[in-house]
């Protein structure tokens, strides 16, 4: 057993508790009161370089919140990949609509443009376009999709704090993003989420989703839209300013290991990275990925004796969950409609020979770097 460890996350100090004691001795502790929130969704904003943030319980319920302001509802279809976390499905589910999933990209595990235009009919009205592991997917191709079929395109950034496109942070750059600040994210306050736009329109919608009806400087029992409670409170927002301070130090950290592991692992046989892209101009380092044809398992366990247990071999494709399929079949039936079937062999392939490395594991030194390449590639060799 090796004696490796991973560099602990989340990363705090006294900065967290002093925002959390001010909170606390402040007396106002929700976001109806407080004014933190509001700060914090300002700061994530200009971030993201997004016109609007407004933020909310968790990053699924986001995604549901940003479909549902987009005006997707019962019935519906929207697009989404199926090599993701089951949130990006059931976010549509949870608002009525069908989850139609158009397969990925074999090299960078993201949606294919062509496989989600083919995926589209009369009853598509948005798409889910997932930044995996923090790599942006094809903005331009999926915002020249979205204009030409009229359909929504939401951002599902979950993994992508930081990640800028063509030098364009995304989440505002589709109609909507959203972001997740659940324990394991760059940014976190254990639990969290926020949905980002350009569209004042589209953002009082969130709002009103997020904050029981109400409508921005509106009366207290003025519900002008029927919405949940999905507030943040005025404690994960106060760690939130604190982590989105913290960021960008550390992503120069994940980057300049991530690029150390592709120096190391992109000429070594059996390995396949994604290819470089230079629309990519900042990567969100959530995770790092690779494919090891025929030697996951084998990697895996090499990994985990070295005392790298943290490696995992990721996604089991949603086109095959059975309570994703049981739930949209259940809404196509009642409603008379058929179930939109996709065979999406690449999500089948990738599922069988990937390798996902956690965040924390690029938080670690050069040597421990080295290690896990060095583990890597002689397990595939």
């Amino acid at each position: 057993m090796g004696d490796h460890t991973m560099t602990s996350w989340p990363q705090y100090g006294t900065d967290e508790a002093d925002a959390l004691l001010e909170v606390l001795n402040s007396g106002k502790w929700g976001s109806t009161s407080g004014d933190v929130v509001a700060t914090f969704e300002r700061e994530f904003a200009a971030y993201q370089q997004a016109g609007h943030a407004v933020c909310l319980a968790n990053g699924t319920l986001a995604i549901a919140v940003a479909l549902k302001a987009a005006g997707v509802g019962i019935g519906d279809e929207v697009i989404v990949p199926p090599y993701t976390f089951i949130a990006t499905a059931s976010a549509a589910l949870f608002v009525g609509a069908v989850p139609v999933f158009a397969d990925v990209d074999p090299d960078t595990h993201l949606l294919d443009p062509v496989a989600a235009e083919t995926a589209i009919t009369e009853r598509t009205k948005a798409v889910v376009v997932v930044h995996l592991a923090g790599r942006p997917a094809d903005m331009d191709a999926f915002t020249a999709l979205g204009a030409k079929h009229g359909l929504t395109i939401v951002e599902d950034a979950a993994q992508a704090h930081g990640a800028a496109y063509k030098g364009r942070p995304v989440g505002a750059i589709g109609d909507l993003g959203t972001f997740s600040f659940q324990s394991s994210k760059n940014i976190t306050a254990g639990e969290g989420g926020v949905v980002v736009t350009d569209s004042a329109e589209l953002a009082g919608a969130v709002y009103s989703l997020v904050n029981v009806g109400r409508v921005p400087g509106g009366g207290w029992y003025q519900h002008e839209t029927v919405g949940y409670n999905l507030r943040l409170t005025e404690f994960q927002a106060a760690i939130l300013r604190v982590q989105l301070r913290r960021h960008p130090q550390l992503q120069e950290v994940r980057e300049r290991n991530a690029r150390l592991l592709t120096d190391l692992l992109e000429k070594a046989p059996g390995i396949q990275l994604a290819p470089d892209d230079p629309a990519i101009t900042a990567h969100g380092r959530h995770l790092f990925m690779l494919r090891v044809p025929g030697r996951r398992d084998a990697v895996l366990d090499a990994l985990s004796a070295a005392g790298f247990d943290r490696a995992s071999s990721g996604y089991v494709p949603l086109h095959r969950n059975a309570a994703v399929l049981r739930e949209s079949r259940a809404i196509t039936t009642r409603l008379g409609q058929p179930y939109p079937e996709h065979a999406c062999p690449n999500a089948d392939l990738l599922s069988t020979d990937t390798i996902w490395l956690p965040q924390p594991y690029l938080l670690g030194t050069e040597d421990e770097t080295r290690a896990i390449a060095d583990t890597i590639a002689d397990a595939v060799s």
